[in-house]
């Protein structure tokens, strides 16, 4: 990921740097920065190709399941049939229009990449400083920098004056991180470890520097990511799911209709018949109404994730997030406040120390340089200062600002006039370095050779308790001095440390707690160390199995990658291609994989995902590349969409096995009757009619309940499943076709009239499919365990209504149909009420043998 030429002026010394990239002291000329300009191109990082919208429309429509539809659709109006083609039509634009005009509203992430860095920078070229546009930086272009500039290009530092440089939107760290001019350690490969580069999207918090370009475009650390957002997006388990769905269909069309085609062909020797019943064959097989069923129980699952905080981008990532198995998110935010506070404050010995916390406090409170984090988090504590009179009783007579070689600041404050005192905090090393004595217990002792070690395991516990630690140290110098200095800050008294932490989130227990009983298994990804990841997880209750660091992912293939992943929690110190890699193993293991992160480096990661989550305070990058939006960064609001999103799959699924079951039924009933029958059993605009109604009826399936039980776990598009369902459920409707085809030829004669035996078929088969539903909509045993939404049960019995009319209505005549003997539907009441029967017992069946609810 990271640039091999950016490593390697990293471990150069400044000259060296100059002297490799032909820079001289004045900077370069306007010809030599044009011929380079034209060598490496503009500084401009990576743009996703716009395709114009009619492309994208294009796109949608040649999608399988459109594809297929509009395949039938014209070979309908082909034939004649007219009204069938006009139907599925209809229904195909729809759909397709609804996904398409949401997704056109989708934002662009390369597009939001660009719009971050400013438009020029300073650079000096022929000896001036000058405005340059930002693309026209070329490496070799010499740099100033200052607090609130974004940085224009990966720069190698060359000079710097207190410059702390924010690169939390590509480690997630908050700590602004010192940058020095100092030639880097070799060993150092991860790029936010470079003390002497800066990475173009990062800002300048305080101090001034001069840099030189080294990388600039799609070569730097932050044009990787772009690059990366500029790729197609993979496809989700969603997509997957339907391209398995809609195949298996294909399958089974590709030998059912050119059977019934034949068989017909065979049996009546009229062809061009036995082509059109053969066309309303595959109109039966083919689930017409799936992208509005889809898009139905998407937009309902988004609404009701709205009310819970939880905004969907990207309609098809609700399923994905209720088949999601596996959630890796950063720690920052999530399983912590996102903020730093001050914890502890502790003697030499670990035993809590005001004194220690007092002084500390003076410190920040009269300092005049940049006040951090950590000065903030210690001048909180309000109460200290009401107790020191920190403003009345102390008065600052000079002041030894920060610098990265000594990495301490002191003060020196005068205290009621009388007593002088230095007061230094910093690095835990270069405050010790300064010390020759230390307080123990109200005394004040020398520190012998030797000593130094018995004062570092109480930091040591800190460290790895995830605590950043600082010394806090004092002396009592001369009154009368007015002016103090570096030498001045020696001989000092060790007094204690403070310890500051980002504390994690009271939900973040009870969110995990949830996850895991809904079975989602939460992993840490962080550019953070292990051991601040180690003391969260332990803090928020989730058990650490595993843990890997980016240099040591770097070093695997992808095989033994995908090995670790499985059994790893934390990922620590990782880059943004290291996150991806870590996602695509899990997902290669067959995980269905979330992913929450809301900086600049999580964008790949959002989109590597199965479902890629982030939060309404993210940056813009993070917010685009993700599917879906949580308007509170808290896991607990995201346990609430898993469940939303199980239900919305739930109903979607309940569609898929109804449908593709009660189909394959009646091409089964339908390919026998064609060899037994002078007639065709349905005519081909009965089989369509029959469909559609049938879909009409399954239309309010959004607003059914799920099984408890259903949402435990979670689901995934499992083709194995639909198949059994397909397999079991749909000879059971085949066979009481049959009895019904015996009911129709030997009760009520329909041996010599095809109308009769035709009407009587549709009544039974429409409402046979179309009352199912209550028996496979739930695992339990329907009507008394559980009960249809009231939608649902109304829009059934309208239908089965609409099917008993039909024969008796205006347009029965031009539909084929003949009014029914009031017999027949005694017979209709039995056969149906067995089949409801059979139906549950085989679904009993199959929820006990594979857990299919």
């Amino acid at each position: 990921m990271l640039p091999g030429d950016v490593l390697a002026y990293a471990a150069l010394d400044a000259p060296a740097v100059l002297a490799r990239l032909e820079c001289p002291a004045g900077g370069l000329t306007a010809d030599e920065a044009a011929r380079r300009l034209a060598s490496t191109g503009p500084n401009e990082v990576a743009r996703e190709k716009a395709r114009p919208p009619v492309v994208r429309l294009f796109q949608a429509f040649v999608s399988p399941l459109p594809l297929l539809l509009l395949v039938l659709a014209a070979l309908s109006a082909a034939v004649g049939e007219v009204n069938g083609a006009v139907v599925i039509g209809v229904i195909l634009v729809l759909s397709v229009l609804l996904s398409f005009f949401h997704e056109l509203r989708a934002g662009n992430a390369a597009e939001r990449l660009r719009a971050m860095v400013h438009v020029t920078a300073t650079a000096i070229r022929e000896g001036t400083s000058r405005e340059v546009p930002l693309a026209a930086l070329v490496p070799g272009d010499l740099v100033r920098l200052s607090a609130g500039d974004m940085i224009p290009a990966d720069l190698r530092v060359l000079s710097a004056r207190d410059l702390f440089v924010n690169q939390a939107a590509l480690t997630g760290e908050s700590m602004p991180v010192a940058k020095t001019a100092a030639a880097a350690a070799a060993a150092c490969t991860r790029a936010p470890d470079l003390d002497n580069t800066c990475f173009m999207g990062t800002n300048v918090v305080s101090g001034t520097a001069s840099g030189i370009v080294v990388a600039t475009g799609g070569k730097t650390y932050f044009g990787s990511i772009a690059t990366a957002l500029a790729a197609p997006r993979e496809l989700t388990s969603f997509d997957v799911g339907v391209s398995r769905y809609i195949a298996l269909m294909l399958r089974f069309m590709f030998v059912m209709v050119p059977l019934v085609f034949v068989l017909n062909g065979l049996a009546r020797g009229n062809w061009l018949e036995a082509f059109m019943f053969a066309l309303a064959v595959a109109v039966g097989l083919a689930p017409e109404m799936l992208p509005v069923i889809v898009t139905v129980n998407l937009a309902k699952g988004a609404i009701a994730m709205s009310e819970r905080k939880v905004i969907v981008k990207r309609l098809n990532a609700i399923q994905n997030l209720g088949a999601m198995d596996v959630l890796c998110t950063d720690k920052t935010g999530t399983l912590t406040q996102d903020r730093v506070l001050l914890k502890r404050h502790l003697d030499v010995s670990g035993a809590e120390s005001e004194r220690v916390l007092e002084y500390a406090y003076l410190n920040s409170y009269h300092q005049s340089g940049l006040r951090n984090l950590l000065d903030a988090a210690v001048l909180e504590h309000h109460d200290v200062h009401a107790a020191l009179d920190a403003a009345g009783r102390y008065r600052k007579v000079d002041e030894i600002p920060f610098d990265f070689q000594r990495r301490r600041m002191s003060v020196v404050l005068e205290k009621d006039g009388a007593r002088t005192l230095l007061i230094c905090k910093g690095a835990i090393e270069e405050v010790l370095a300064a010390c020759t004595h230390v307080e123990e217990e109200g005394r004040v002792v020398d520190i012998e050779p030797g000593h130094i070690g018995e004062l570092t395991p109480a930091i040591k516990e800190l460290n790895e308790d995830g605590f950043r630690v600082i010394a806090v140290a004092y002396k009592e110098v001369d009154a009368r001095s007015s002016a103090f200095g570096i030498a001045d800050e020696a001989g000092l008294v060790l007094c204690g440390y403070i310890a500051f932490q980002d504390p994690p989130k009271e939900s973040a227990a009870e969110a995990i707690r949830l996850l895991a009983a809904h079975g989602v298994t939460v992993k840490v990804l962080t550019g953070d160390n292990d051991a601040v990841s180690r003391k969260v997880c332990r803090d928020v209750g989730l058990t650490v199995e595993g843990v890997l660091l980016g240099r040591e992912i770097d070093a695997m293939d992808d095989t033994a990658l995908s090995d670790a992943v499985s059994r790893t929690t934390v990922f620590a110190k990782l880059t943004p291609h290291q996150k991806v890699r870590v996602l695509q193993s899990l997902r290669s293991g067959g995980c269905v994989v979330g992913f929450l992160g809301d900086g600049i480096n999580d964008g790949p990661a959002l989109k590597a995902a199965d479902v890629g989550i982030s939060v309404d305070t993210a940056s813009d990058i993070a917010r685009d590349s993700a599917d879906i939006i949580l308007l509170d960064k808290s896991l607990l609001v995201l346990d609430e969409g898993v469940t939303e999103g199980r239900k919305v799959f739930g109903n979607i699924m309940k569609y898929i096995k109804m449908g593709s079951s009660s189909n394959f039924g009646n091409m089964l009933s339908v390919t026998g009757a064609s060899l037994a029958l002078p007639f065709l059993p349905m005519a081909p605009v009965q089989i369509l009619l029959n469909n559609l109604l049938y879909d009409l009826s399954q239309t309010a399936i959004a607003t059914d309940g799920v099984d408890e039980e259903y949402i435990a776990k979670p689901r995934k598009w499992e083709i194995g499943n639909v198949g059994r369902y397909m397999l079991c459920i749909g000879p059971v409707s085949s066979l009481f076709d049959y009895v019904t085809f015996v009911t129709l030829w030997f009760a009520f004669d329909a041996a010599g009239d095809g109308a009769l035996f035709q009407t009587g078929w549709f009544v039974e088969s429409l409402l046979s499919q179309t009352l199912v539903v209550h028996v496979i909509r739930t695992g339990r045993l329907p009507f008394v365990e559980s009960r249809a939404s009231l939608p649902l049960i109304v829009t059934t019995a309208a239908i089965c209504f609409i099917g008993v009319w039909l024969p008796f209505s205006p347009f029965a005549g031009a539909l084929g149909f003949t009014p029914l003997p009031a017999a027949y539907f005694g017979a209709l009441v039995l056969i149906l009420a067995a089949y409801l029967v059979a139906t549950q017992c085989v679904k009993a069946w199959l929820v006990r043998r594979f857990g299919l609810g």
